[in-house]
This record gives C-alpha cells, structure tokens and sequence, in this order.
C-alpha cells in the first residue's frame, strides 16, 4: 500500500503544487540538454553512456530514432531551444538509411550505412507513425508525407482488418518469418494512432486505436485478473508458453504495458468525448492491479514481469515502468481526486528522484540493482529520453489527451 495521505493538507495535489511542477519542468529540460549530444557528425544519432559520452556501439534503431523525432518535437511545442536540429537529423535519417528504396517501409537497425537487422516491424512502423505525428504538430514541413507513407504502410502490410490488430513482422521483401502476434506493438500502435488523430483530425486513427483497446482492455483483461497476457498466436489466441527475448518479449505479463494501456485508454475516452461507457473503470482496474502486483514492497520500485499466476516473474527494477505508472498516476487525478491516486503519484516520484535520476549529468538511470544503485546488466547507457520525459510533460498538462497542444513553455 502507499503511504498515508492527508486530503486536508495544503497544496494537496502535487499535481497543482508550484514546487513539484518546477522540479517536472527542471528535469525535463536537463533531459533535453543531455540527449543534445545523441547529434554527431555523422548521420543519425549516438547512443549515449551515463556521462553523456557516446558509446562505441554505432547501431541504430528504428525506436530510437523515432522516439528522439517525437521527443524533441515535444521539446519545441514546449519552447525549448536547438530542438530543430535534432527533428531534422531524425527526419532526414529516415529517408536515407531507415527507409527501404526496394522493397518499402522501414528497417528496424543501421550500423553506419550498413544493414543490421532487415526486418520489418509493426513495433518500429507505428513509432514511424508517432514520429510523423509529433512532428506535423511541431510545424516540420516532411511530417506530412512520412504520415501518408507509415500510415499506407501499417494499413497495407501490418493492419488485419477482420480482428481489427496489427500482425507484427516480416522480412525485409514482405514474406512472413514468423507467426507471432503480440501486445506491445498494439499498444504503441495505440499511442501512434491516438497521436496521428490529434496531428491530423481524420478519425480512422482514433477508431482503430479503439479497436486495439477493445480487444486487449474489454476482452482478454477482465478474464485474466486485469492482467495483459503479452504474447499470442497467428489466430489471436493466448500463448502462454512463449517466451522470447527478454526486454521486447519476456515471457508472462508485463505490469508496465498495464500502466501504459491504461493511460491510452483514458486519452482515448477523452478523444471521444467521455462517452458514457466504463473507459475509466477499466484503466483503474488495469492500474490498481498492476501496482498491486508489481510494486516491490521490501526495497520499492516496480518489478519487470510477472508469471501467469501474477507472481514475481523477473524482480528487476526498470525505469520505463515507474514512469508509465507516473504517467497513468496523474492521468487519474486530473479525472478524479482520490487520495490512494495521490500517495501513489508521490510515492513513484519519491522513488524516481531517490534511484533512477541522474541530478549530475542529467537523464534518468535505466535500472537498478537490488541496492538501489544505478547498474548495466540488460541496458548500456542510456538509452533514449521517451519514457522520462513523457513522465515529466504528462502531469504538467491539463487534460487527458492532446498533450502536445497544451505544453507549457519550458524556456531553455
């Protein structure tokens, strides 16, 4: 359980509080500052070590890229200065390196301008989608186009239209390596799609978003605990037994997709106008579940990944989680003032500013170790700004959806 809260205290919701939203807008800053470094001399982006120094390792991902186009896209909505730079170099690498001329869509990793990893991915497209997205917002003058090409892409290759999901990888000409099916390209095809929506007003974005929601969130949820089975078969069946690699594809749930789903399905409702329908029922279902589940209560933090029993599958304690939990968090106290919301959302940034930010060099520590001390056993460095920065921009935002219309002016 989180700490006892008092609602009577002054400055109750941290949310509304002038200190706590200085620290949000300070970080988020340092983060911008920091990731800075991830431009080099040479095309696309430098994976960054703890003291912002670029590692050895010249790869470079199809997230990674994308994420750092939405981020700093965000950034120069938000009036931070030198974000451009950054959004033109991700841009601009995804025409001539991600980009396939022969074949199409985009290849999820380049080293220099060799291929490593041909595949093609509805994981890395619908951040394709996402990138365009943010940056049409941001005013870029290419977003329009790499809309139109992602979005043709998603619906001709990845979008199955009787199940209403997207399948999730090919080779590199098109022809099926796999019978996979998962969540988590859905889920952030979700995000994508919510992001397309707002940039672009046209509603099959929003209601194939509702679609992913409506399968994962009213279907499979209810009958598993509230818990997300991550993994399926070709024919959207739960396969329990699979068990893939350990960061995209652990085997079990993952308590931190629960968190995420949740807030896309709070974005969505809004979206469509807070219907009357048990939207914010489910996402407080999925999120009380989750922390329940997950939260580690002898040394704080939240674990990675559960078994299908909703016992501690894989304890280590990730960034990416606590954030989307700070995410969701703050989503529900802006729809409702409930005191167990609020001892939460501090209880997460309590941890957050103890473990995982970095006050010296700016950007937050991937993981931990079971002392609490930053460590580097499944991540090097750190490895992009997405997921903490969402965690500071999201609270200091009004509402539920539309978050890249509303930022405040950070000024650096």
């Amino acid at each position: 359980m989180p700490p006892s809260f008092d609602p009577t205290a002054p400055d109750d919701l941290w949310l509304n509080d002038a200190a706590h939203r200085a620290m949000l807008a300070e970080d988020a800053r340092r983060q911008f500052a920091f990731f800075r470094a991830s431009l080099g001399d040479e095309a696309g982006f430098r994976v960054l070590g703890y003291d912002g120094v670029p590692l050895p390792d010249t790869k470079q991902e199809l997230h990674t890229t994308t994420r750092l186009i939405h981020s700093y896209a965000l950034g120069h909505l938000a009036g931070v200065r030198a974000c451009g730079d950054i959004i033109d170099r991700g841009m601009a690498y995804l025409r001539s390196h991600h980009h396939d001329t022969v074949h199409g869509g985009y290849l999820w990793a380049l080293d220099g301008d060799a291929v490593a990893d041909d595949r093609k991915l509805a994981y890395g497209h619908v951040f394709v989608l996402l990138a365009g997205a943010s940056a049409k917002m941001a005013g870029h003058p290419d977003a329009d186009a790499l809309i139109s090409d992602a979005s043709e892409v998603l619906d001709q290759r990845f979008w199955t239209e009787d199940v209403g999901l997207f399948a999730d990888e090919w080779a590199r000409d098109w022809t099926p390596f796999s019978t996979y099916r998962g969540m988590n390209a859905n889920m952030h095809g979700v995000e994508a799609l919510l992001a397309a929506y707002e940039a672009t007003g046209e509603t099959l974005y929003r209601d194939r978003a509702g679609r992913i929601l409506d399968f994962f969130l009213r279907r499979i949820a209810p009958d598993h605990g509230w818990r997300l089975p991550e993994h399926y078969t070709e024919d959207w069946q739960i396969d329990p037994g699979y068990s893939g690699n350990p960061m995209f594809r652990p085997a079990g749930t993952t308590p931190g997709h629960s968190f995420e789903m949740a807030r896309l399905m709070l974005q969505h409702w809004d979206l469509c106008g807070r219907p009357d329908d048990d939207s914010p029922v489910i996402a407080r279902a999925l999120t009380e579940r989750a922390l329940a589940d997950a939260w580690d209560k002898t040394q704080g933090g939240l674990v990675y990944t559960l078994g299908t029993d909703g016992r501690v599958a894989i304890p280590d304690r990730y960034w990416w989680p606590l954030c989307e939990a700070i995410g969701v968090l703050a989503s529900l106290i802006k729809l409702a003032h409930r005191p167990e919301d609020e001892a939460w959302y501090r209880t997460l940034w309590t941890f957050a500013q103890a473990h995982f930010i970095d006050r010296e060099k700016g950007g937050w520590f991937p993981e931990i170790d079971a002392g609490g001390k930053p460590t580097a056993r499944q991540f090097h460095g750190k490895p992009d700004i997405y997921h903490a920065l969402q965690a500071t921009l999201f609270p200091l935002t009004p509402g539920l959806s539309r978050m890249a219309q509303a930022l405040p002016d950070l000024g650096a």
